[in-house]
């Protein structure tokens, strides 16, 4: 098992997803959203090679992988390290992902 490592702004996205579903829905949504976005994280920990490898190839970062977050238009965004996952980003399907993974760069 691999544990998983939220980069600062993977920690941040988190954050700010909650607070939107707060403010656009309530607590309770934003609260099942935290779960289910941290609940996300067991089964690519397990392993790690189940998530996508779609939007890496698109956004031509080797090695990037993704898994979606049940019931919510999130993923996360992550890299498999030799003893951990790297999470870089937690991102919403709406947003244009290309544009921001190479703003990161």
């Amino acid at each position: 098992m691999k544990r998983a490592h939220l980069r600062p702004q993977a920690e941040t996205d988190l954050v700010e997803a909650a607070r939107h579903y707060a403010t656009q829905g309530s607590i309770d949504l934003a609260e099942r959203m935290f779960d289910a976005a941290l609940a996300a994280l067991a089964p690519i920990e397990r392993m790690p090679g189940i998530g996508s490898p779609r939007v890496g190839l698109l956004s031509d970062i080797p090695g990037l992988r993704s898994w979606r977050v049940t019931d919510f238009p999130l993923q996360w965004l992550y890299f498999e390290a030799e003893d951990h996952l790297d999470v870089v980003r937690l991102l919403g399907d709406r947003q244009d992902i290309a544009a921001i993974l190479s703003a990161d760069e």
